[in-house]
């Protein structure tokens, strides 16, 4: 509670100094928005559907939620333009079973865990010079490459999770490039942060085999070009990289540390993280690269159907070191659809897409120069080199790419907060999977969403399962907006799981939301 006072009064002295800089003729409009979400279901978690893609809000068998948030936001059209906000959640959630090892009886006992019961999501101040921008704090990163109510997850960046704190700049949306006369424009932001997640990290790990990593710093950077938008055909194409690096790794071997390594986080270090390069402490550092890299190539081409509908097909390309950069991971990626109406109607908004993380750059990674020694200076005698086995979102010395147990990426790859054997990294990143959404609108006052999931896992490339799971997630969403009450919003979801990668499982949800602004 201490913690969240202080956050708040920063949050107003914030304020008061960006008011001390607005013109005393203008007013200051200030957004708001308070609600409770209620979810119940048959298993330890929610289903699927309900806890995916909604920033590691909701993810329990049971809850109880309360939210409020506070916000201004910056204005685009002038040069010199603030905006700040913050954003609380708290309330009951269920606990879950978590194995851990216990050194007086030398076996495994079960430990409860659960959510906070009050914290912050998120709190950040910005400001804007003409088209660049300074953020400072905690704010969701959205990249806006694909549609986030519909698309099962930007394969980097997806809103799985919740957001890092530190600082970042960029520009402020797309951006004109001299000398184009606006037929290229320029999107792009880098930011260093931390994700505050290790108390969670202690909390679930069971403490006997694999390691732990704590106390890490985080990379974040994506560069988008695209040309005319107010052409009827509109090409994207762009790259998103982060980079976990720094932290302490402490590896346990049948309940005992057998060896721990406490990476550098100097100026080195951060520049690594920006530009790939070895060094670091740990041997995989020096011989590879610092830090845990993953990144994607993202390509869309748009067409205008006419003023009103807009067809967009786009690829998300995954990489984790060179081998992906360089496409040598076959047809990896995410592949879709989508369409899209600016028009009230029954159908307003369609997403396919279709998911592969099978090749990974194949199942072998042989280095020559990993070889070297002082007998054989250039490495080992054979010369060639595979540089595969990519293990998307899993690194040898990083607990996977997560935050308090849910995807940062996509969250289709499951999630290592549902191993309760204590296990934190990615046990089905290698996969097939289809994704179908379709949303509209049913009267002026009532719209829907929808969405079918299914995905087939094989394991990961060095620990495959003997027989591969698959699952099949369902979710239908119904929201009323009364006009009797603007600002109000009342949304029901039922979704149900099928098959062995999530067990059957199925839940409901309940939010009401009531939306208002004010200005001083």
């Amino acid at each position: 509670m201490t913690y969240l006072y202080k956050c708040l009064w920063c949050l107003l002295a914030a304020i008061a100094v960006g008011s001390a800089v607005t013109c005393a003729a203008d007013s200051i409009a200030v957004n708001y928005s308070t609600g409770i979400t209620i979810n119940a279901g048959g298993k330890e978690f929610a289903p699927y559907h309900i806890a995916s893609n909604r920033r590691g809000t909701v993810t329990q068998q049971h809850s109880a939620l309360v939210s409020a948030a506070l916000w201004h936001t910056m204005d685009t059209t002038r040069r010199l333009s603030w905006g700040a906000g913050i954003e609380a959640w708290g309330g009951y959630s269920s606990s879950a079973s978590y194995q851990r090892y216990d050194p007086a009886s030398e076996g495994m006992t079960a430990v409860s865990e659960h959510p906070a019961r009050l914290w912050l999501q998120q709190l950040w101040v910005e400001g804007k010079y003409r088209g660049a921008f300074l953020m400072i704090g905690q704010k969701d990163i959205d990249p806006g490459f694909v549609n986030r109510s519909l698309s099962s997850g930007d394969l980097i960046m997806s809103g799985n999770a919740r957001a890092p704190f530190g600082v970042k700049i960029g520009f402020v949306n797309y951006q004109n490039i001299p000398f184009t006369r606006g037929w290229v424009q320029i999107k792009g932001e880098i930011g260093y942060y931390r994700l505050g997640d290790s108390k969670w990290l202690k909390n679930h790990y069971n403490y006997y085999n694999n390691f732990i990593t704590t106390n890490y710093w985080f990379n974040y950077k994506n560069l988008y070009l695209r040309t005319n938008p107010s052409k009827p055909l509109v090409f994207t194409l762009g790259m998103q990289a982060a980079c976990q690096f720094a932290g302490t790794a402490t590896y346990y071997n049948n309940g005992q540390v057998w060896q721990e390594v406490k990476m550098k986080a100097g100026i080195g270090a951060f520049w690594h993280a920006f530009i790939p390069g070895n060094g670091g402490e740990n041997l995989g550092d020096k011989i590879y690269v610092e830090g845990n890299h993953i990144g994607s190539w993202d390509l869309a081409l748009e067409y205008k159907l006419d003023s009103s509908h807009t067809l967009r097909g786009y690829y998300q390309s995954p990489f984790e070191d060179g081998s992906g950069v360089g496409k040598y991971n076959g047809f990896d990626g995410l592949w879709g659809l989508e369409y899209r109406s600016s028009k009230h109607g029954v159908v307003t908004g369609v997403v396919a897409e279709l998911l592969t993380l099978m090749n990974q750059s194949g199942p072998i990674h042989f280095a020559y120069k990993d070889f070297a020694d002082e007998s054989h200076p250039d490495g080992s005698a054979i010369g060639s080199a595979a540089t595969g086995s990519d293990d998307y979102y899993n690194n040898y010395c990083y607990d996977g790419y997560h935050n308090r147990g849910m995807s940062i990426g996509s969250p289709m790859a499951k999630s290592p907060l549902y191993n309760t054997n204590g296990y934190l990294r990615f046990t089905d990143n290698r996969l097939r999977g289809f994704h179908l959404a379709v949303m509209g609108e049913v009267g002026s006052q009532v719209g829907y969403r929808a969405m079918l999931t299914w995905r087939k896992s094989f394991g990961t490339p060095f620990i495959p399962h003997r027989t591969p799971l698959s699952g099949t997630s369902m979710m239908v969403e119904a929201s009323y907006c009364p006009q009797w009450l603007a600002g109000l919003q009342i949304k029901a979801m039922l979704a149900h799981d099928h098959g062995s990668l999530y067990d059957n499982n199925t839940g409901a949800l309940i939010s009401v939301f009531y939306n208002g602004n004010f200005s001083f």
